[in-house]
């Protein structure tokens, strides 16, 4: 296998895991850890075997100083990661839970990763000669800069003619409104040549219910293959010629939500990127998808792929 280069463009965030069930302010233990949507996926990528460039800002401060090392450690590479003198590095806390999503607090206003511009863009396209670009709809979110910036580097990357991935990934908090959150979305959605949302997030990006209609609706603009995460489903798949669906693997006992959108974008780039079928990376997404619930963090249970081909082996997908 050649290994493909990824870019991706994120905030990497300290994560304080609670330890012990209950409301964030009655947690008494806490473990750090590092979270960040687009990072799982650059972790993800690295653990099959590709290259990650990953650009992102920390402040000059601890958890900044945490997630340097976490990238090193991991085999990212980190230069395109800035470090700002006056911001600090965004972090956020997340509950524990026997069932369900856990409760999660963010702390991310004004942080270093959100004052990213136009000028660490520039650096990354000077780069990005070659490779595959994956955005998620949070980046564009944090700022007025950050909007920006998303909207060059995806137009410049779409003239160059770089590949791009991009997963709505919505966070409503982070937008002024659900409005602007939809259209400034459906904006960058239009660079791209794959798109992963969910359904719901589908509904409410197209206004259409069905993972058909919501993939219609990008094939009918940029999108070249339309991915949509349908749940217990499993996910489906369009392109203008063909749809495929593929059903969930067996998961033993779901500790943690979190993460489980990001491991199936794993798979799903991972496994187009190394000449798999639409089918075989779907059912690669499902397979780490499965994995990253069944483990507490946000990003732990990303495999290798001696243990994704493991799992893969003995566990059945369901019948839906």
């Amino acid at each position: 296998m050649k290994p493909t280069h990824f870019y991706l463009v994120g905030e990497a965030m300290a994560l304080l895991i609670a330890q012990e069930e209950g409301l964030l302010e009655e947690v008494e233990t806490w473990k750090t850890g590092i979270a960040g949507a687009e990072l799982n996926v650059a972790i993800g990528l690295t653990r099959m075997g590709h290259q990650v460039s990953f650009l992102t800002a920390v402040g000059n401060d601890s958890f900044g100083r945490l997630i340097l090392r976490f990238l090193e450690k991991n085999g990212i590479d980190t230069s395109l990661v800035t470090i700002d003198e006056s911001r600090s590095t965004g972090f956020m806390l997340k509950g524990r839970v026997s069932q369900g999503d856990p409760p999660i607090q963010y702390y991310r206003r004004n942080s270093a990763a959100s004052a990213l511009g136009e000028q660490q863009i520039e650096k990354c396209l000077c780069k990005m000669q070659d490779g595959f670009l994956h955005m998620t709809g949070i980046f564009p979110a944090l700022s007025q800069n950050t909007f920006a910036a998303s909207c060059t580097l995806m137009e410049s990357a779409q003239k160059a003619g770089i590949p791009i991935s991009f997963d709505p990934n919505l966070r409503p908090q982070l937008w002024k409104d659900q409005d602007t959150m939809r259209d400034s979305l459906n904006r960058l959605a239009g660079y791209a040549q794959i798109i992963l949302p969910g359904v719901g997030e589908g509904k409410l990006l197209t206004g259409q219910d069905k993972p058909e209609d919501i993939a219609g609706y990008y094939l009918e603009k940029q999108a070249e293959l339309v991915v949509v995460k349908t749940g217990a489903s499993g996910a489906f798949a369009a392109t203008k010629q063909e749809q495929i669906s593929q059903a969930p693997f067996f998961v033993e006992k779901v500790v943690d939500t979190v993460g489980a959108g990001d491991g199936f974008a794993v798979g799903v780039l991972s496994g187009l990127a190394e000449g798999l079928s639409v089918g075989e990376s779907l059912r690669r997404g499902n397979a780490i998808g499965a994995l990253q619930v069944m483990s507490p963090g946000d990003n732990t249970g990303l495999p290798i792929r001696k243990q994704l081909e493991e799992f893969m082996a003995v566990t059945p997908q369901l019948a839906v």
